[in-house]
């Protein structure tokens, strides 16, 4: 089985047209994965190649159009290239040397603004060389330099080793889902009512990815429907350290669960898992702020038809409302389609984005920040709107006390 994409090391290949970004990835993973050709803008959209890069693990590659494409089909290749760095863990720009300028300085520049490490590579060194004054100023800007001939396969061994010492410290010491929560020795039970939305014979993603994690920390894991929890704390010898449940079987099980037993939700652990919980905790306490006919936007990571009691589409909006007393105007921007300007929007709540890498959703985080509108996820909306918040903050002392920090100002004014 494959890693899921959320798992993997996302690396963004990018430069100019017909530097050799194709030949890079073809000559990285072995394979034909990009089409090569001496037509400058042969790559159109973004090709992504995962693959397992030892020691380091699973990454993704992500091939990307040239940033110097012109023309209006040009431009919006070029559009598509930049959506790239809102996901991109560890940035590869490549040049030949010749032809560096404002295309390349942009790049880095965008690189080093979003925090991402980055590495330069000058392709086709068995026909160009890098002048001493670009080596010295990457070098002084503590950028690493790799020469390769990609269609020699020159210096691709030597590319591999920096990929491995540059990639992002929180990648290779990734945080747990829920195992810290837990303890090696020590149990958790998992609240899984069977989604409508899963596919047949298997449960949703965050579930899973749970359940492994908690083994990863050598914790038990006993996994019970919704009906079945009264039934299996009954049968411990010891209380459980932590039940999780699905955000929205949130109020049914806050009721079976004894107060003394730490509660949360999936959602709510990938929060912390995907994003910001501290951030996502703020943005949940701007619904006290909604009123009737404000706008909120809803996204989600994955595109799927929903069904009739979707949790996106009508739950969450029928929870809202109720809580608000009147009708907000909702909209819904499923996959990639994130709007450019959320300015206008009053709250953006999101999904779990457990089919992403965590860099997508801290850069939705950031890019819903600077505009000035606050963002929470699905988990932390359900259980503000049902009156158990502080329940399921309950496992993060640093997010509880924002909660009650802000419980306490609201008091006194």
């Amino acid at each position: 089985m494959k890693s899921p994409k959320s798992f993997r090391l996302h690396i963004g290949l990018f430069g100019r047209r017909n530097v050799g970004k194709s030949s890079l990835l073809n000559a990285l993973t072995q394979q034909e994965v990009s089409i090569v050709s001496e037509v400058a803008g042969t790559t159109t959209d973004p090709v992504e190649k995962p693959m397992e890069l030892l020691p380091l693990g699973p990454v993704l590659f992500i091939d990307t159009a040239g940033m110097d494409d012109v023309g209006s089909l040009g431009e919006k290749r070029v559009q598509k290239t930049k959506a790239v760095f809102d996901r991109t863990d560890l940035g590869i720009l490549i040049s030949n040397s010749e032809t560096w300028g404002d295309f390349e300085e942009a790049t880095l520049r965008e690189l080093k603004e979003r925090g991402i490490p980055m590495i330069v590579v000058f392709n086709k060194a068995d026909l160009y060389q890098p002048q001493a004054c670009m080596l010295n100023s990457l070098s002084a800007d503590k950028i690493p330099v790799v020469e390769t001939s990609a269609t020699k396969r020159a210096g691709i061994d030597m590319l591999r080793q920096t990929i491995l010492k540059t990639a992002p410290d929180d990648y290779i010491n990734r945080p747990a889902i829920v195992a810290d929560l837990v303890g090696p020795g020590e149990a958790a039970i998992l609240v899984v009512p069977i989604d409508k939305e899963a596919p047949k014979g298997r449960l949703i993603l965050p579930q899973v990815q749970s359940i492994r994690d908690l083994l990863d920390g050598d914790s038990f894991c006993m996994v019970v429907k919704d009906q079945q929890l009264p039934e299996a704390l009954s049968r411990m010898n010891t209380p459980p350290k932590l039940v999780v449940t699905d955000s929205q079987a949130f109020t049914k099980v806050a009721a079976l669960t004894p107060p003394e037993i730490p509660l949360t939700g999936f959602s709510i652990l990938f929060a912390r898992f995907q994003g910001d919980l501290t951030a996502t905790v703020r943005g949940a306490m701007a619904i006290d702020q909604l009123k009737a006919g404000d706008r909120i936007l809803i996204a989600e990571a994955c595109s799927h038809h929903p069904i009739q009691e979707d949790i996106g589409t009508v739950k969450i909006p029928n929870w809202l409302n109720k809580y608000v007393g009147g009708k907000l105007q909702i909209e819904h921007a499923r996959g990639r389609d994130f709007p450019d300007d959320v300015s206008q929007y009053k709250l953006i709540i999101h999904c779990g984005a457990c089919m992403w890498n965590r860099r997508e959703m801290l850069s939705r985080i950031l890019k819903a920040q600077q505009a000035g509108v606050p963002i929470t996820n699905y988990g932390l909306t359900i259980a503000y709107s049902l009156g158990i918040f502080e329940r399921a903050l309950q496992p993060f002392p640093e997010a509880l006390k924002i909660y009650r920090d802000h419980l306490e100002t609201n008091t006194q004014q």
